[in-house]
């Protein structure tokens, strides 16, 4: 891992005690220098979501990496879900990016 994906990884654990996680930089699908880290998707099983809507959830999320937010991540996309959920998991891929040059 790299430096920022580690702190990340760092902070979910310890925030969520997640049942699982996956945390993909996916900085090289949009425009900017290779090699950064500004683009990530977390996919995220924890009973902490237990009864909590999306729109709660995802508060809580970026409540807890809050000082990571405009620099150096520039974006989380967030596939956030309670263990009792896990049988009903959409597709997380992310949408591609609709702005910016892609140099």
């Amino acid at each position: 891992m790299t430096k920022i994906k580690d702190e990340l990884d760092r902070i979910l654990i310890a925030a969520f005690a997640p049942v699982d996680m996956e945390l993909v930089n996916e900085s090289h699908m949009h425009a900017g220098p290779a090699g950064r880290e500004t683009h990530f998707k977390v996919s995220l099983i924890s009973s902490v979501f237990n009864d909590l809507n999306r729109v709660k959830r995802h508060q809580l999320v970026y409540k807890s990496v809050n000082h990571l937010i405009g620099n150096p991540i520039h974006a989380l996309s967030l596939h956030l879900y309670s263990p009792e959920e896990i049988d009903s998991l959409p597709n997380k891929d992310s949408p591609p990016c609709l702005g910016g040059s892609h140099s």
